[in-house]
């Protein structure tokens, strides 16, 4: 019935709720919501509260509820606040994927990758939820520190790094997350980085103080860097004569942190501790989760590449 008191068929009902007819005798028929009466003929006949229950089933399926959600509702067996949170949390979850599908179209798009292979590793790796993305990197620090004694401080720092892909990301942090993954799931880097792990262990545990503490061993490689990075940069050869007194003011200077005499056995050892210790793909790991993270991007480092260049000229300077 209507406002006035007058039933509704059930076109009258169709009209009044926007539903079509087709859609109401289906609620009807499976009981989600049946009409209130019969007219003698055998129509179906519907009154004002049959109506305002047809709206709120239309309101929550242009919601995209379920209609086994709905019945639960209607029958009381859930509260509208409790079906809402659960719809919101399953909503999020859907917009998490299709972010994720944008953001993977947008990279092939502006990158230009025009694999198949490229394109389904990118689509898996970039729908992988953060707690997903998290395993992936504390596994690989599992691996890499497992049974071993290193500097906490170190270890903590490393453990404590995580990659917050944003729900929208760019081109960029894609390519960067897809990258990232990529190199801590490559066996021969996790290899590697595992040997430099142990390398580590091993010097601490010998009590290897070669190079003082690791403060000062930051400020001595900060050092390098500084007074390398000219002379690598303009081209010049590690082994030539002109460099000798800018390595032997620096050899002595690692000498006197660790308190050992500056000499052959001494640079051979420090130029081997150097290589072991210096890998681009390090350096890299760790451009790619500033990348992701979305952290202020600073100059191209040359760290690794300086390091390398100052170990070749204490090799060519032992005599």
């Amino acid at each position: 019935m209507n406002e006035d008191g007058m039933w509704l068929t059930i076109g009258d009902a169709s009209k009044r709720t926007g539903l079509p007819v087709k859609t109401i005798r289906y609620y009807a028929d499976i009981g989600l919501v049946p009409s209130t009466e019969r007219s003698p003929a055998g129509y179906r006949l519907y009154d004002a509260a049959t109506i305002a229950r047809l709206d709120l089933v239309r309101t929550l399926r242009d919601l995209d509820f379920d209609l086994g959600s709905i019945r639960a509702l209607l029958e009381k067996s859930t509260s509208l606040p409790e079906l809402a949170a659960h719809h919101a949390g399953a909503l999020d979850a859907q917009i998490r994927i299709l972010s994720a599908r944008r953001s993977v179209l947008r990279a092939v798009a502006q990158l230009g990758i025009d694999s198949e292979e490229e394109l389904m590793m990118m689509n898996r790796l970039a729908r992988l939820s953060a707690e997903e993305r998290q395993r992936i990197l504390d596994e690989y620090f599992d691996e890499t520190f497992e049974g071993l004694d290193i500097d906490p401080q170190f270890v903590a720092m490393s453990r404590s790094v995580r990659v917050d892909l944003p729900e929208d990301p760019s081109p960029a942090q894609v390519e960067a997350w897809i990258e990232l993954a990529e190199l801590v799931l490559d066996p021969e880097y996790r290899a590697r980085v595992r040997q430099m792990a142990r390398a580590a262990h091993d010097a601490r545990s010998a009590g290897d103080t070669r190079a003082g503490s690791a403060a000062s061993q930051q400020e001595l490689f900060a050092r390098v860097v500084a007074a390398v990075e000219p002379l690598r940069s303009a081209g010049v050869d590690p082994a030539s004569g002109s460099v000798r007194a800018v390595v032997d003011e620096l050899a002595a200077a690692f000498a006197a942190a660790g308190l050992v005499a500056d000499d052959a056995g001494f640079r051979r050892k420090l130029a081997d501790q150097i290589t072991m210790f210096s890998d681009r793909r390090v350096e890299r790991f760790w451009e790619l989760v500033g990348l992701v993270n979305g952290w202020p991007q600073r100059p191209q480092s040359n760290a690794v590449v300086n390091m390398e260049w100052f170990a070749e000229a204490l090799r060519a300077s032992i005599t």
